[in-house]
This record gives C-alpha cells, structure tokens and sequence, in this order.
C-alpha cells in the first residue's frame, strides 16, 4: 500500500459511524489498534470558516488569504461558507478572532497577518501580543485558530512563506484549523468508548 515515494498511504475508512482519512503504516497496516486513535478529518463539507487578516503589509497577507481560502475550498468547504474579516493590523487579530469565535457562527478561525522586524522594540511587542492572544482565543472559546501569523525579518521571508519556495503558510494554517474542526467534533463520541 505504498505510493511511488514510498511514503505511508492513505485510505478513506468508516468509524463511529463517520468516515475519515487514516494513515497506514509503510507495510499496510493500520499501527493502532482497531478504534484507539482519532486524527481530525481533512474535509470540510457543512463546516463554516472565517478568514481574520491583517491589512498592514497587505501586500504579503493577501496571498495567504487566497491560499486559506483555496485550501479550504479544495477540501470541501463551500466558498460561501468562508467569511474574510480584516482588521487594521496584527495586533488587532485576536480581538476579531474571539468575537467570530463567540458567535457561534465558525466551526474555525484562521488568522493571517505579517509582522516584519524593524529597528525598534514594536516588532516584539505585536508579534508576542497577537500570538498570545491567538492562543487564548482557542482556549477560552474552545474554536480552533489556524496561526497563520507571520513574524519576519524581512520582506524576502515574506514573499517565500505567502506562496513562494516554502509553501503558503495560509494553506496550512487553514488545514490545521479544518482539522481540528473535525477532531474536536469527533472527540466526544470517541472518548466515550474510553469511559469506564
């Protein structure tokens, strides 16, 4: 059950009732036992996102924005059922992100924004603030943040993060955030066969 680069395959089985995407081991077996692990499904059929970006540096957050939303779209997830809210900056991120999140509207938030180093302190004080609070938001609100927050030291790392050699980390970020929609959906029911 190996693919051509003989990486673990992948296969759609049926679980709880669900079907979702498992990963076999190299040799074509399942490596836990039948029913003992969960991993969040990649497909986002009924799931609602939304989309928290950043004007400032605009230039390199719009990309990301098209990759979430390409990503999203690629895995099921009906495009209007992403809603794009923008904010003036990154420091501005969690506070949107955790009033999307309280609605009840999103089963995910995705977050993107660019934050460059410069000469002064700024850099540290809006990059640590807004991940903190990214991270708070999926605490307190119990809805996953995908982190597609970008800190840089330049606009080259930029360019190569948002679509470029290293990927779209807007892509990614929104994968992370459809997964973890699912597992947490997932999650109660399989905790259940846990419960002594």
């Amino acid at each position: 059950m190996r693919d051509a680069s003989g990486l673990a395959s992948f296969i759609r089985l049926g679980f709880g009732g669900k079907e979702g995407f498992y990963v076999l081991d190299r040799d074509g077996t399942r490596p836990y036992p039948s029913g003992t692990a969960l991993e969040g499904r990649l497909w986002g059929e009924g799931l609602t996102f939304a989309l928290v970006a950043s004007r400032f540096n605009e230039f390199f957050v719009r990309p990301l924005v098209h990759g979430a939303r390409s990503a999203l779209v690629r895995h099921g997830v009906r495009p209007e059922d992403i809603a794009e809210i923008w904010v003036p900056g990154s420091f501005e991120l969690p506070l949107a992100a955790k009033r999307a999140a309280e609605s009840g509207a999103f089963s995910g938030i995705v977050a993107l924004g660019v934050v460059m180093r410069g000469e002064t302190a700024h850099f540290d004080y809006v990059a640590g603030e807004a991940s903190s609070g990214l991270a708070r938001v999926a605490w307190e609100t119990g809805v996953p943040v995908g982190f597609a927050l970008l800190t840089l030291d330049d606009a080259e790392q930029a360019v190569h993060r948002a679509g470029g050699k290293a990927g779209n980390k807007g892509a990614e970020a929104a994968l992370a955030a459809l997964e973890m929609s699912n597992l947490l959906r997932d999650l109660p029911e399989f905790a259940q066969k846990f419960r002594r």
